[in-house]
């Protein structure tokens, strides 16, 4: 255990310096190349786990110290293990010796001694370090204050709610290519192999526990897609019909682009700006046996890609600060500033004012975000309106879900967080 221990700690410690956690996992792991598979896993799992609740264990580590401490990878070690301790099932005297051993590995002379009275300090006085940080709610919620802060302005009657489902493990949710199967035949397929699942609107399946898409009945043959429901609101809400010209924006990795392609034979233009994301367009379209036009681009300077014919269709999924799939990159809480939110906003507003020239008269174009931020969402679109006079915003056509009446899907036990806005040129 103690080597996972390590390879976590030193993840959380490059994040809490700025770092992704996905990069630097895979760079960790490629360092790291002899550790097992289950090794692999389990420091995956204390990485994500020690971000998810970072608020609260450096609360707790707060407490516990006479004073912060110099050495950041005694920190994130203590920060693992404290994480082992308050969450995990592991036994406690196993996650201490185990963490008194990773810490002889960072040759400081203290750090064995340090890290064995801290744990065993926390132990003995865990419920009375856990009621002193009761009324501090960066530690209750493991958010920064900002981002709380925040969410109590703009979402007065749910904040609690979204920020605690952010700190769920976030579901494994499949979309039905229906061009090969039905949802309903799919489930019963899973139920054979004693897969529990529930149907989600009209392609969704959600599945009771993650498991390998090798599992996956007809995976590979491009029966099945992992796709996130809340994400695909967004190829039935483009409202696509065969021979319709169609853009997916910002494409990347792919999922809202293959969905739209199992809807209707339309002639597709994926655009990305970065060439290496496209790849993993390509190869999720080869499973799929699927095709499209795949272009790099910036979607805000449409001289660069556009050959001047206008689309039908356009599906803008712009940048935005992901604040709505924290549960998925548990790093974005930590890494966000609250500056970087105007920041993005500046961009979208670019990318919808380069696309919108882009757009047929009459057509139809579907700004989408993976935020919960109203500076994004739907007050984006409100500037973008009160200066083009010949858009308009259209409701959102789908049965299966009446929040998104209001266009905004606030993260649940069945989806993240999305935003949605239906615009048309007239």
């Amino acid at each position: 255990m103690y080597i996972s221990q390590q390879l976590a700690a030193n993840a959380v410690n490059q994040v809490l310096g700025g770092r992704n956690l996905t990069v630097t996992l895979e760079d960790i792991f490629r360092e790291h190349s002899d550790v097992t598979a289950q090794q692999r896993a389990v420091a995956q799992d204390l990485s994500y786990g020690t971000l998810r609740f970072y608020g609260h264990l450096q609360g707790l580590l707060a407490q516990l110290l006479e004073k912060p401490l110099q050495d950041t990878r005694a920190q994130c070690l203590l920060l693992v293990a404290l994480y082992q301790l308050s969450y995990d099932k592991a036994a406690q005297h196993t996650v201490v010796d185990q963490a008194v051993k990773a810490a002889t590995e960072l040759r400081r002379p203290w750090a064995k001694g340090l890290v064995n009275a801290v744990l065993r300090n926390f132990l003995r006085r865990r419920d009375a370090l856990n009621r002193a940080l009761a009324q501090d709610e960066v530690v209750t919620y493991s958010y920064p204050q900002w981002w709380i802060g925040k969410l109590k302005n703009q979402y007065p009657q749910s904040w609690q709610a979204i920020l605690e489902a952010g700190n769920q493990h976030p579901p494994m949710t499949l979309r039905v290519n229906q061009r090969i199967t039905n949802p309903d035949d799919y489930c019963s397929r899973l139920a054979e192999q004693d897969i529990a699942t529930k149907r989600l609107g009209n392609s969704g399946v959600i599945l009771d526990k993650p498991l390998p898409v090798e599992r996956l009945p007809g995976f590979h043959r491009g029966e099945v897609s992992v796709q996130d429901y809340g994400a695909q609101f967004a190829a039935e809400l483009l409202d696509v019909a065969d021979g319709l010209r169609v853009l997916d924006a910002c494409c990347a990795p792919g999922g809202k682009t293959g969905h739209i392609l199992e809807l209707a034979d339309v002639d597709m233009t994926a655009l990305d700006n970065d060439a290496g994301r496209l790849q993993r367009v390509q190869a999720s379209l080869d499973r799929l046996k699927l095709k499209a036009r795949l272009a790099v681009g910036d979607a805000a300077d449409n001289k660069q890609w556009w050959d001047g014919v206008q689309f039908d269709r356009v599906l803008a999924d712009v940048p935005c600060t992901a604040s709505g799939i924290v549960r998925r990159h548990v790093d974005i809480k930590w890494l966000r500033r609250e500056a970087d939110i105007a920041s993005f906003a500046a961009q979208q507003a670019l990318i919808l004012q380069g696309l919108w020239q882009v757009l047929a008269k009459g057509g139809k174009l579907l700004y989408t975000t993976c935020s919960i931020f109203h500076e994004e969402n739907q007050r984006q679109i409100d500037n973008f309106l009160a200066f083009h006079a010949d858009a308009a915003q259209l409701p959102l056509i789908y049965t299966q879900h009446e929040q998104l009446q209001c266009g905004q899907l606030q993260p649940s036990a069945e989806h993240d967080g999305f935003f949605y806005a239906l615009l048309q040129k007239n």
